[in-house]
């Protein structure tokens, strides 16, 4: 397998379009290619697959599991240290509260954070291929293929209009 890297100008921005179309035309959808560019365009613009994250997901698990450990922290401590005064009751719920809506929202924000760093793959290991010019204005469309697919491929983006081809084995 070889991962290949085809880099557009960013003037031609239409070429870096039309070899996205001419990947999908040669039997690679949208979830085989990835359009990596240092400038802001619409999702979409080129073809590329839409991002589905569940950041969303995070802070709700982690206000869950903040509150339950708040609870379960005042719970425990006030009937481990049992404090009857004028026959209250020992659980008190308004100091409680406050400790719970704290745990709450350290929960949330703590695993927002770790969300973040998930959703976003990082630390990545493995990156894949990546070339320096990305991020002084050039577009680049990576992809992995066979061996014996790379000509094939190497020749589709340079028909597209790519400025060169970097190909990693």
């Amino acid at each position: 397998m070889a991962q290949m890297l085809g880099l557009f100008k960013e003037e031609e921005a239409e070429a870096a379009a039309n070899a996205t179309e001419a990947l999908e035309r040669a039997g690679y959808s949208n979830e085989h290619f990835e359009v990596l560019t240092g400038s802001p365009y619409p999702e979409g613009a080129f073809g590329e697959r839409e991002v589905k994250h569940k950041l969303y997901v995070f802070p709700f698990m982690g206000a869950l599991l903040g509150l339950s450990v708040a609870l379960l922290l005042t719970s425990a401590t006030q009937m481990a240290y049992p404090l009857i005064v004028g026959g209250k009751p020992i659980l008190s719920m308004p100091a409680m509260t406050i400790i719970a809506y704290e745990g709450t929202m350290l929960g949330a924000i703590l695993f927002t954070v770790m969300g973040i760093f998930f959703e976003s793959r990082l630390p990545n290991p493995s990156p894949g291929i990546y070339d320096p010019r990305i991020t002084a204005g050039y577009i680049g469309i990576t992809l992995t293929v066979s061996d014996d697919r790379v000509n094939a491929v190497d020749q589709l983006f340079r028909r597209a209009g790519a400025a060169d081809v970097v190909i990693q084995r």
